[in-house]
């Protein structure tokens, strides 16, 4: 589904910025950089999830076996900044978008991004335990 909503964002981008005279193959170098650096983060993410995974499921005697974290909450973010901006272009491309649609996302994306920051509070918390 992320790359499916990079794809879209990078089309809808393009023919957005045709239609208003605005596209430039400098701007849509900076788009594509900005995509292939979200891609690295999410491999990043994806290699931590393992890592984590191998790490805790060696302890066979835990009641619970990690299976993945990080990398689901980075592209839910990541997904609902897609659909934002894919939202933005069919705007520019002259669409009217309901207006409790942009706030929904932008809403999702907090939430998204609290679920994150709960997950480092709880490992910083327990690290503090750990000490």
């Amino acid at each position: 589904m992320w790359i499916l909503c990079l794809a879209v964002d990078h089309i809808t981008g393009t023919i957005a910025a045709c239609k208003v005279g605005e596209w430039s193959s400098g701007a849509a170098r900076v788009g594509i950089w900005s995509k292939l650096g979200s891609m690295l983060v999410v491999l990043v993410t994806a290699a931590l999830d393992f890592v984590l995974g191998q790490a805790i499921n060696s302890f066979h005697f835990l009641p619970f076996a990690y299976t993945m974290l990080l990398s689901p909450i980075v592209l839910a973010w990541y997904i609902l900044t897609e659909i934002g901006s894919i939202l933005e272009n069919a705007a520019r491309m002259g669409s009217r978008t309901p207006p409790f649609l942009d706030r929904w996302i932008a809403v999702l994306r907090r939430r998204v991004g609290k679920a994150g920051e709960v997950a480092v509070a709880a490992l910083e918390e327990q690290e503090k335990k750990d000490e």
